[in-house]
C-alpha cells in the first residue's frame, strides 16, 4: 500500500485494520489449528503487516520520517512486550530464556537480515546508497552497548550462575538501559534530529505527498496499533503450529523464538525495504537498528521487573556461540557503517551471516 496523501479521515487501510483485530478475534474463539485456519491466520497476518506499514508511512508524513521510524519501532516493541511476558506467564521449561531468545534473535534479524536486504536490494538497485554516519552509528553505538550489558555480561557475572543477574545487576542493567535509550531518543528528536534524517538522493527525483491533517494522523496511530497488535496475536496463534513444524524436521526448540521474531519484525521489514528501494537509507537503518535498541531498552527492564515480583527465574546470559555471532555481527555493522555510503556487497555480507545464524541455530 501507498502512502496516503487524501485529506479524507476515513481509509480503506483503516477497515483493514479493524478486520484484522476482528479475524484474530474470530480465529482465538475458533480455537484449533486446522490447516483452513492456519492458512487464514497467515493471510491476515499479511494484511495487517501491509496496514501498519501504511499507517506508519501516514504518521511519517505529518512528523517526519526519522520521528515517523521511531514510532514504528516502539509501537512494535510494547506489543512485543506484551507477548513475551504473556509466554512467561506458561511457566513451561523454556519461560525463563524465552526473553533472552526473542530479544537476540529480534538483535540479529535487524542487523543482518533487516539491514542486511536493504543494503544487497537498494545497491543493486542504486549500485551506492548514502546514509548519515553520525546517525546511524550513534544508533549501533546504543544496541551494541545495550547487548553487552544484557546478553553477554550476565554469562560472566560470578554473583548467580546460569547466565543470570542477582535482583541488584537487574535493577541497574534495567535502569542503565532505560537512560540509555532515552539519550538516544533524545538525540533523535531534539539535540541532534538532523543526523537521523534522510539525506537527499543525488540526482533522484523525491515523489511529494500532502502532509496529512492531524486527525488523520491519530486516526492512522490508532490503526497502527490495532495492526501491530494484530501481527502479534497471529504470531502467538500461529506458534503452535510453528513449534509443531519445528518438532517435525528435528529442529532445537530455541528455534521457536527466531521465528516468532521473524514474524513480529515483519511490519518494519516491509517499511525498511520500501524505503531503501527509494534511496532512503537512513530511514531503513533509523527502523531495523532503532527497533533493536528499543526491543532491548524496554524489554530487558519489564520482563526483568515481572521476574522480580514473581519470583519467577530469567535467564539473560547467552552461550559462547551466541557470544561469538554477536561480535562478529557488531565488528562487521561497525564497518559497514563506517564511511557513510554501502553497496550490494556490504548487504551479502550481513545476510551471509544471518543465514550462518540460522543455520547453526538449526543444527547446533
Amino acid at each position: 500500500m501507498s502512502s496516503a496523501s487524501s485529506t479524507s479521515l476515513f481509509q480503506p487501510s483503516h477497515g483493514a485494520s479493524l478486520f484484522s483485530i476482528v479475524a484474530l478475534a474470530a480465529v482465538t474463539l475458533a480455537g484449533g489449528a486446522s490447516t483452513l485456519v492456519t492458512f487464514f491466520a497467515v493471510a491476515v497476518l499479511a494484511i495487517a503487516v501491509m496496514t501498519s506499514v501504511h499507517h506508519a508511512e501516514v504518521i511519517a508524513l505529518r512528523i517526519g520520517p526519522s520521528l515517523g521510524a521511531l514510532v514504528l519501532a516502539l509501537s512494535v516493541t510494547v506489543i512485543e512486550v506484551g507477548l513475551i511476558v504473556s509466554m512467561m506467564t506458561n511457566d513451561t521449561p523454556d519461560s525463563s530464556i524465552v526473553a533472552r531468545d526473542t530479544v537476540f534473535s529480534a538483535v540479529i534479524i535487524v542487523t543482518n537480515g533487516i539491514m542486511g536486504v536493504c543494503l544487497l536490494l537498494g545497491g543493486l538497485r542504486h549500485k551506492e546508497l548514502g546514509f548519515h554516519a553520525g546517525g546511524s552509528n550513534s544508533l549501533l553505538s546504543v544496541l551494541a552497548v545495550l547487548s553487552g550489558l544484557t546478553l553477554v555480561l550476565p554469562s560472566f557475572t560470578t554473583s548467580t550462575a546460569g547466565g543470570t543477574f542477582n535482583a541488584p545487576q537487574l535493577v541497574f542493567a534495567s535502569g542503565a538501559s532505560l537512560l540509555l535509550y532515552g539519550c538516544l531518543v533524545f538525540s533523535q528528536t531534539r539535540s541532534h534530529r538532523d543526523y537521523f534524517e534522510p539525506a537527499p538522493a543525488v540526482g533522484e527525483e523525491r515523489e511529494e505527498h500532502a502532509r496529512p491533517s492531524r486527525n488523520a494522523a491519530l486516526v492512522s496511530f490508532v490503526c497502527l496499533l490495532l495492526s501491530l497488535g494484530a501481527v502479534i496475536g497471529f504470531a502467538k496463534t500461529l506458534s503452535p503450529s510453528i513449534e509443531a513444524g519445528i518438532t517435525a524436521v528435528g529442529a532445537p526448540r530455541a528455534t521457536v523464538g527466531i521465528v516468532i521474531a521473524l514474524l513480529v519484525l515483519l511490519p518494519e521489514t516491509w517499511a525498511a525495504i520500501s524505503a531503501a528501494r527509494v534511496n532512503q537509507l537512513q530511514t531503513s537503518l533509523n527502523l531495523a537498528l532503532g527497533s533493536g535498541a528499543a526491543s532491548i531498552a524496554l524489554t530487558i527492564p519489564v520482563v526483568s521487573a515481572f521476574a522480580l515480583a514473581t519470583d519467577r527465574p530469567l535467564t539473560l546470559g547467552l552461550d559462547a556461540k551466541n557470544i561469538a555471532f554477536l561480535t562478529i555481527t557488531f565488528v562487521t555493522s561497525g564497518l559497514t557503517l563506517g564511511r557513510g555510503s554501502t553497496t550490494a556487497l556490504q548487504g551479502l555480507i550481513h545476510l551471509v551471516l544471518l543465514l550462518a545464524f540460522l543455520a547453526f541455530a538449526f543444527a547446533p
